[in-house]
């Protein structure tokens, strides 16, 4: 689902619950969209993702598995094995925001250029 989608959803659903795969770190520093819950998949310093343990945290912020769950991250790419996780786990009712929070790399490495979250000049919030 597009950043833009994906936020008129969340208008028309505030029972949805969305969740900001990226580190801590990257959504307190880099910005995050208002009312996400940050669930990392893997965490500094292993990087390492552990599904199982990612789909039980998400169990318990949703409270049940069929819940309207929408995934963020940087550029759209952690959140289609997030929402595999989540699936694989039972969830029902998966949506991974296309383009993540900073959008795909531009020509010349840079992110917000292209498309995004930020890009499409939505709601976000930063420490």
């Amino acid at each position: 689902m597009l950043p833009k989608e994906a936020w008129a959803l969340i208008q028309q659903q505030p029972e949805a619950l969305f969740v900001d795969v990226r580190m801590e770190i990257e959504s307190l520093y880099v910005g995050r969209p208002p009312g996400v819950h940050n669930i990392p998949w893997y965490e500094y310093p292993d990087l390492t993702p552990d599904p199982e343990g990612f789909a039980a945290a998400v169990a318990r912020e949703a409270g049940r598995k069929d819940r309207t769950v929408l995934l963020i991250c940087r550029s759209g790419k952690r959140t289609v094995a997030a929402a595999h996780a989540l699936e694989a786990a039972g969830f029902t009712d998966v949506i991974n925001v296309l383009h993540g929070f900073e959008g795909e790399l531009n020509d010349h490495f840079h992110r917000s250029t292209l498309n995004g979250w930020r890009f499409d000049q939505l709601p976000w919030e930063q420490m």
